[in-house]
C-alpha cells in the first residue's frame, strides 16, 4: 500500500491482542470522484467510521464525517458539487492485522491519526479506530479445558479437544492437538465455572482452522500442540458480559485497570 511505512514482518507472541482481534472488518472503497453527497450517504448506509478513496494506484485518503462538517458544512459549499479527492484526509496509516494492539496505539499516537486501515497481504480489511484502543480487553491466562468444531456449510465437522491459554471477551488463545489452518470458522465450547452454563461461541481460526487429523488415528492429539488465535463472531450481549466478568474476576490482583 502507498502511504504506509515500509515494516519488516515481525512476531508476535500469540498471547499478545492483535489489531484482528479488535478492527472493523470490512473497508468501503471509493474512487476520488465520488460527491461529497454520495459518500456522506455511504457512511450512512454501510454505518462505517470512514471510507478509503482511492484516487490514483498510489494516492489514497479517508473520508469521515468530520471531513464533511469541517470542510463543506461548515465552509457552506454545496456538497454535489464536490469530489472527495479535494477533502479527503492524508495521509492514511495501514496497519497489518497480525500486529499487536501496542503497536497500533503507538503508530496512532506518532502521526496524531485516529483511525488505521487494517491490511492483510496489503489488501485492506477492516478498520481500526482510536475508540477500538480505549475498548481493547486485557486477556486473563488460564487453563481452560475446552472442545473445538469447525464449521462445514451449515453443519459441524469433528469434535476436538483443545486447551484455552489466554481468553477476553474479544477471542481465545488455544493450544490445540489438531493442526489448524488460518480462516476456517469454529465452534469453541467451554465453562467458566462449574457453576456455571457452557459457553458455545462462533469464531474465526486467525493463524491456522481447518482440523487435519493424524494419520492413522481418529481424533487423536498431534505430538506439539498448536498455538491457535480464534477472533469471536456474534457473541452474545449477555455471554458477552459473562466472560468480562469472569475475566476481572480473575486478572492478577495487582493488575490495575486503569
Amino acid at each position: 500500500m502507498a502511504d504506509q511505512a515500509d515494516q519488516e514482518p515481525k512476531a508476535t507472541d500469540h498471547q499478545t491482542i492483535l489489531v484482528a482481534h479488535m478492527m472493523m472488518p470490512g473497508v468501503v472503497q471509493i474512487p476520488g470522484d465520488v460527491s461529497v453527497t454520495e459518500a456522506a450517504s455511504l457512511l450512512e448506509r454501510e454505518r462505517m467510521p470512514c471510507l478509503l478513496v482511492k484516487d490514483t494506484e498510489s494516492r489514497f485518503g479517508l473520508m469521515t464525517p468530520t471531513d464533511i462538517v469541517k470542510k463543506v458544512v461548515a465552509q457552506g459549499l454545496e456538497p454535489d458539487d464536490i469530489e472527495v479527492r479535494t477533502i479527503m484526509t492524508r495521509p492514511v496509516q495501514f496497519i497489518e492485522y497480525d500486529r499487536a494492539m501496542d503497536e497500533a496505539s503507538a503508530l496512532m499516537m506518532s502521526t496524531g491519526t485516529p483511525i488505521l486501515i487494517v491490511t492483510k497481504q496489503d489488501q485492506p480489511v477492516g478498520v481500526l479506530t482510536a475508540r477500538d484502543l480505549i475498548l481493547s480487553p486485557k486477556r486473563c491466562a488460564t487453563n481452560i479445558s475446552a472442545t473445538i468444531s469447525v464449521i462445514e456449510g451449515e453443519g459441524v465437522g469433528d469434535e476436538h479437544q483443545v486447551a484455552i491459554s489466554q481468553l477476553s471477551h474479544a477471542g481465545a488463545s488455544v493450544e490445540s492437538p489438531a493442526l489448524l489452518l488460518s480462516g476456517t470458522k469454529v465452534l469453541l465450547s467451554f465453562c467458566l465455572s462449574e457453576m456455571m452454563s457452557p459457553l458455545t461461541i462462533r469464531g474465526t481460526v486467525l493463524n491456522n482452522a481447518r482440523v487435519v487429523p493424524v494419520p492413522g488415528t481418529t481424533g487423536s492429539p498431534m505430538a506439539t500442540p498448536q498455538s491457535v488465535e480464534i477472533q469471536f463472531v456474534d457473541l452474545s450481549p449477555a455471554d458477552q458480559s459473562r466472560i468480562k466478568a469472569w475475566v476481572l474476576n480473575n486478572l492478577p490482583k495487582a493488575f490495575d485497570p486503569s
